[in-house]
């Protein structure tokens, strides 16, 4: 939000006052306070009629700082809290006439008292500063008050209360992250709303808004309010980038890496680690589409196509119309079109199939359970107090239901359990964006601050449930919306995107400035959600879909079974879907990796190389884990232009070498694309391409790709229970293999062979 008009001017609207002194420095636990004058105190007179701020600096974990800020202390919005897990850490504070610093590992922020400014700091370098006019408290539209006996005697609250705080840019520094937002990826010179909203994906509204960026500094911030935070980076003040919240506090954590990987993992430590998503969510998912007509013959006919030409298939999905029209949702199966639901379900799990369902957490009037959810008091209130929230926005009279009430979780997760007994195994939470403002929680909470945050319950409520049920290594989601710490409930996927190329790159932008934000597992709907994509552009999503963490064939209004679009597309798609298959020993230990760390399988080209200036901006491809890297073509002439950073990178499909450090440019058919393997990597390749989850242990192969001389590369074989059964280092020196086998799996590997792939081109077979 933007509280000046240019460089000179504030705005008349802000009634804007600015830390500017240190009057008072502290030592608290963990940290330090500083009370802040908004004016110069050269007197003991100054004092009076004098606001303050105040701002805490204390550490939150080994390498972040949390920091906090106010006007008015004793301020209550009722606003929810992202759930944050504090270690114990040491730090450290000192201080003497002209600074206060608080340091934690290798991070400190400096206070300079002689003029206001706070920086921080880390390996002997500024990381970040706020000084003059950078922290400051907003009185917005300030109403005048009076002191005599008038309508606006003392009005002291007819104002809309921020707190703004803005951090320096240095030249040449990049900002990403924010959520799954599909703008250009570099967030520079971007204003960035926090607020969730079913925008698609070719706009600046984002299903996914997550209050927290990094920078190629090394450094990443967390706004800790579930409100709307507004970001200006770059975009008010070209030097800095602002964040700002309504209220009267202001909180955030800082995170130091350096390496975006380092970051990623602080803040999934504090805020939460994905679950492990099971070894079969990762094969193809297949769904009924959105609007079309079907019933268990079209399903059927859809398996059958399928196993017919040889296109394996891991998740059925029914999309909306598995209940009837007027009546979403009251998880009721539409009788009329499904008379044998459970028989139904019971056949396609003999056919080695999971099914998924489509909910969303709005009940339609008219229906059982919409009375039920009246008459107990499980539905959003009116701000007016006259009933229940209902909208004829998706469906008629529909009302929402009020997670923050715990017997509405337990009646919610009872008609979720009922399913899950018929047969379904799990759920695509839809929707939680349009979530109204004027309603009353059970629990009392400041409704917009739960604009967001109500993703969180929707999908924590459904997530707890399926770990009950099916226990904790089966759960698995489909979800649209998140916020702060729903990267906990994987998997998500990127929402409503058009069946063009343009639309294609923006759901990969989108991917990947998430995957900057603190989630590991992303899906997308192969070939676009609107309208129905040529074959051409199906193909070649086919690819970048199934070379996703997770992969999905999904539209609107017409099939997407691959034979709707010609028969090559079956062709594709089963090459692409066999080819997931076999990389799964490799996919599957990324999974573990992203559970037990947080570091996304889906990784921006900055992510593994911040230091390559190159890397900085890419957003037409990507690397999977840290080992492979892939371009999507986004063109019908199937022309790509990539960039392969310093080293040797083997092309995957023949074996040829390239040298990075420069771009290439290529035309490729739609069974290949450049899909290149960093050098000296030991991949474990699957030799079961048929479904993604058998044993990795006994149905793989080594393939040991651009050996550096005398450096070791390191293999992590799973299990499908998320376990690491074996870990295998290499090293190549004088031609000669030299090995170390670990783990429970350890014998079954000793002796086995590798396939040794040169940077001459040439394959050789030694054994470990």
């Amino acid at each position: 939000m933007k509280f000046t008009e240019g460089y000179w001017l504030r705005s008349e609207r802000a009634n804007s006052l600015y830390a500017m002194q240190a009057c008072e420095v502290e030592e608290i636990p963990g940290g330090m306070r500083i009370l802040n004058a908004v004016g110069p105190v050269d007197s003991r007179g100054a004092t009076l009629n004098m606001p303050t701020i105040t701002i805490e600096f204390t550490a939150a974990a080994e390498n972040v700082i949390f920091v906090r800020a106010w006007h008015y202390e004793a301020y209550d919005k009722r606003e929810p809290r992202f759930e944050i897990r504090k270690p114990s850490c040491k730090s450290s504070f000192t201080r003497n006439d002209q600074e206060a610093v608080l340091t934690s590992g290798e991070v400190s922020v400096h206070v300079n008292l002689a003029r206001w400014e706070y920086s921080f700091w880390a390996g002997g370098r500024m990381l970040t500063s706020c000084g003059f006019r950078n922290l400051g408290y907003i009185r917005w539209d300030r109403k005048g008050s009076s002191m005599l006996p008038t309508e606006n005697y003392m009005c002291e609250h007819e104002y809309s209360p921020y707190m703004v705080n803005e951090l320096s840019l240095a030249p040449g520094e990049n900002v990403y992250g924010f959520g799954e937002r599909f703008t250009a990826f570099v967030k520079n010179g971007q204003v960035v709303d926090t607020w969730n909203e079913d925008g698609g994906t070719s706009s600046q509204v984002a299903y996914k808004s997550i209050p927290f960026y990094m920078t190629n500094r090394g450094y990443g911030v967390l706004v800790d309010h579930a409100d709307n935070v507004s970001f200006e980076m770059a975009s008010e003040k070209v030097e800095y980038a602002g964040f700002s919240v309504p209220g009267e506090e202001l909180r955030y954590y800082f995170f130091y890496g350096p390496k975006p990987k380092q970051i990623i993992n602080e803040l999934t430590a504090l805020t939460g680690r994905p679950a492990l998503p099971p070894a079969w969510s990762f094969g193809l998912w297949l769904s009924t589409s959105f609007t079309t007509d079907y019933d268990e013959k079209t399903v059927t006919g859809f398996l059958d196509g399928m196993q017919e030409r040889e296109i394996p298939l891991s998740v059925f999905h029914f999309d909306c119309f598995w209940m009837k029209g007027f009546h979403w949702c009251d998880f009721e199966w539409d009788e009329r079109v499904f008379p044998d639901t459970e028989g139904m379900l019971a056949r396609y799990h003999e056919r080695g199939l999971k099914i998924c369902v489509w909910i969303n957490p709005y009940i339609a009037q008219g229906t059982a359970l919409f009375k039920e959810a009246v008459e107990n008091g499980y539905l959003l209130m009116r701000s007016d107090k006259k009933g229940v929230r209902q909208t004829d926005n998706w469906q008629a009279g529909m009302g929402l239901v009020d997670f923050t009430n715990q017997d509405a979780c337990s009646w919610y997760q009872s008609k979720l359990r009922r399913l899950l007994d018929m047969g379904v195994d799990c759920f695509k939470t839809d929707f939680g964006e349009r979530i109204p403002v004027d309603v009353i929680y059970h629990d009392g909470s400041d409704p917009r601050a739960m604009h967001n945050y109500y993703t969180f319950l929707y999908n924590r409520c459904v997530f707890s449930l399926l770990k009950e049920v099916k226990g904790e290594k089966e759960a698995v989601l489909f979800a649209r919306s998140a916020t702060a710490g729903c990267q906990q409930f994987p998997v998500h996927w990127g929402g409503d995107c058009s069946a063009n190329y343009p639309s294609m790159a923006e759901t990969l932008r989108g991917g990947l400035s998430f995957a900057m934000s603190g989630f590991a597992f992303w899906s997308h709907d192969i070939g676009g959600f609107e309208h129905t994509a040529p074959a051409d552009v199906y193909k070649r999503w086919l690819a970048f879909g199934l070379l996703s963490s997770h992969s999905r064939l999904h539209g609107s209004s017409s099939y997407r079974v691959p034979w709707a679009f010609d028969e090559e597309a079956c062709d594709v798609a089963r090459f692409f879907v066999r080819l997931k298959c076999r990389l799964m020993p490799y996919l599957y230990a990324k999974a573990v990796e992203a559970h037990e760390e947080g570091t996304p399988v889906l990784r921006p080209m900055v992510f593994e190389y911040p230091e390559d200036p190159a890397c900085a901006s890419l957003d037409m491809q990507y690397m999977l884990g840290e080992s492979i890297l892939i371009a999507p073509i986004f063109n019908e002439e199937g022309k790509a232009w990539y960039y392969l950073p310093e080293g040797t990178w083997v092309n995957y499909f023949d074996g040829t070498c390239q040298e990075g450090g420069r771009f290439y440019q290529g035309t490729y058919d739609y069974f290949s694309l450049p899909l290149y393997i960093r050098e000296n990597t030991l991949l474990a390749l699957g030799t079961i391409a048929e479904r993604p989850d058998y044993d990795y242990t006994a149905n793989s192969e080594l393939h040991f790709y651009a050996p550096a001389e005398g450096e070791k590369a390191l293999c992590r074989i799973p299990d499908t229970e998320g376990n690491i059964v074996a870990e295998i280092a290499v090293t190549l020196k004088d031609n000669k293999l030299e090995s170390r086998v670990e783990g429970a799996s350890r014998e079954a590997f000793l002796g086995r062979k590798v396939i040794v792939h040169g940077r001459d081109g040439q394959m050789t077979e030694m054994s470990l």
